[in-house]
């Protein structure tokens, strides 16, 4: 049995020129007053994320950008950092007015194409200056796209635009495989060990658990959630075999002992690379790790941005792993959020991404890809652990 995944959010940006009135056409799209709206042109100076819930779509991600037509230094970085927010998004709206549409268009445009993010045309302002029925006709050919001629100030096509939104919704988007269900059947026992410790948030646990135990409720499993320091006495005195084991990644040496061999053991950080990530270039990147010499340079990619501790999985922990279970010293760059690498990536040894819990897939998708292209090894934080400790053909050979 295969069931959509539905933790994603839709994220939906809207690009233009200054003054096409895109800030209003998301208050109009979200039915609420989100974004400052001014006749002076150049008032969103910087990508701005907002959630909201918006009929037909749920819950959606949108982004207002700074117009692709800025002017002078302080507008050309407005610019890039409009155009890097391509990158960010599992759709996009391609904001018009007066029927023009020149050589920012076209470059916007060709970007759209490059990353395969599906975009729709919306004509804005149709109030004031209507599209020519040759204008939208030549766009709509050219491109193969939808096109609305719409009017943030009154509404007008407002139900339209909303159909061509969800006809044009990404395949990909809400339509992941699942975690570890297709390994499972209804009644098995999913045995979940989720460490309390510092690094664990106060009075709930991480994205990636909750996912997965709500996969294991949904696909009718039987879930049982315990800390590591219980899971000997559990094993030991209950008579039902787990039908599979997900552990958190750092516990992996530890584990991998208690658990009996015959029984199926990997982590949640594994289960979001096969999900989300590139299952196939991770496999095949994650035993360079031997091949890693004194003086590399290893880029660690977080994809959410979070207060470091002083144990911190990333930043600490993985780099004493790598040190201790290869006998060398690296070089690491720490890469948070959606943020460019502070170097070349072909300067990068090895590339290691973590789960990806907070963005969505084509988020992750982008962000890996520059590895990839570059031929730069790209592992996982999940697989990257299990390698060290000694844990790694069991962790992935359920899903070979």
């Amino acid at each position: 049995m295969k069931k959509e995944n539905n933790n994603a959010r839709l994220h939906i940006g809207l690009f233009g020129r200054r003054n096409t009135g895109k800030s209003s056409v998301i208050n109009r799209l979200t039915g609420q007053n989100l974004s400052i709206v001014s006749d002076i042109a150049g008032t969103t100076t910087d990508p701005v994320k907002k959630a909201v819930e918006i009929p037909g779509l749920g819950a959606v991600v949108v982004i207002d950008t700074a117009g692709i037509d800025d002017a002078g230094e302080l507008g050309q970085q407005r610019i890039n950092k409009s155009l890097q927010a391509v990158k960010q998004v599992d759709m996009a709206v391609v904001v018009l007015c007066e029927n023009r549409f020149s050589n920012e268009e076209q470059q916007l445009v060709r970007q759209l194409q490059q990353l395969q993010v599906p975009f729709v045309f919306l004509h804005n302002k149709s109030d004031e200056n209507p599209a020519d029925k040759s204008f939208a006709k030549q766009l709509k050919e050219n491109y193969d796209v939808d096109f609305v001629d719409f009017s943030a100030k009154t509404g007008e096509n407002l139900d339209k635009l909303l159909q061509i939104l969800q006809k044009n919704l990404p395949d990909s988007f809400n339509k992941l495989p699942p975690l570890f269900a297709d390994k499972v059947k209804a009644g098995d026992m999913v045995l979940f060990i989720t460490p309390i410790d510092t690094e664990a948030p106060a009075g709930r646990l991480i994205l990636p658990q909750v996912q997965a135990i709500r996969e294991a409720l949904d696909f009718n499993c039987v879930a049982v959630v315990l800390k590591e320091t219980e899971v000997k006495d559990f094993i030991e005195h209950t008579s039902i075999i787990p039908a599979l084991v997900i552990t958190d990644s750092q516990l992996f040496g530890k584990i991998d002992k208690m658990i009996p061999s015959d029984i199926p053991l990997t982590s949640f950080s594994i289960l979001l690379a096969r999900q989300k990530g590139n299952f196939k270039e991770f496999l095949k990147g994650t035993p360079q790790i031997d091949k890693l010499q004194n003086g590399d340079r290893v880029l660690i990619m977080e994809s959410c941005t979070h207060h470091s501790t002083c144990d911190d999985i990333g930043r600490v922990k993985i780099p004493r792993w790598l040190h201790e279970y290869t006998g060398r010293t690296f070089e690491y760059d720490v890469l948070p959020g959606l943020t460019e690498p502070p170097r070349p990536i072909s300067e990068y040894a090895l590339v290691i991404q973590c789960g990806g819990c907070m963005i969505t897939h084509r988020q992750l998708q982008n962000r890996i890809q520059i590895a990839i292209d570059a031929k730069v090894p790209i592992t996982n934080y999940g697989m990257a652990i299990a390698y060290t400790k000694g844990s790694w053909k069991r962790s992935v050979e359920m899903f070979l």
